[in-house]
């Protein structure tokens, strides 16, 4: 053998080295993406499951929005009864006050007076009857 060749020799042992020192860690890389390449897959089939649940708690939940917005319709609807009869009922309590109320406080008045009168008139006619008894009448 001459020294080119043993050259050679080395050189390719240097090159299968080399290759063998790089196929390690491109093994391990390998690995490595087969066990992400499995989580992605587990990743995905629990995924779907929980979108499908997902998709149909919104729905649930824009169907209670809907719901919620006619009581909101109805409540707002209700609300405006309520002043309205509120409205007419303070309108009757004023007709009242001016049919029924100022005429009974009118009567008040004139019982008060006839009562005074009356007890102002007895008071009168006893005293005249004191007044005869005393004087021997």
């Amino acid at each position: 053998m001459t020294l080119g060749q043993i050259a050679g020799l080395i050189a390719a042992l240097a090159v299968v080295a080399l290759v063998a020192l790089c196929a390690v860690p491109l093994i391990k890389l390998g690995g490595v993406l087969d066990q992400l390449r499995d989580a992605v897959k587990d990743l995905d089939d629990s995924t779907v499951p929980i979108l499908e649940e997902l998709k149909g708690t919104v729905t649930a939940t824009n169907e209670e929005i809907g719901k919620i917005g006619l009581v909101t319709t109805d409540v707002h609807t209700v609300s405006e009864h309520v002043t309205e009869v509120s409205g007419r009922a303070n309108e009757l309590s004023k007709v009242f006050t001016e049919t029924v109320g100022t005429p009974m406080v009118k009567v008040a008045g004139f019982a008060h007076g006839v009562r005074k009168a009356t007890a102002a008139g007895r008071a009168g006619k006893l005293r005249r009857t004191v007044r005869t008894v005393r004087s021997g009448q």
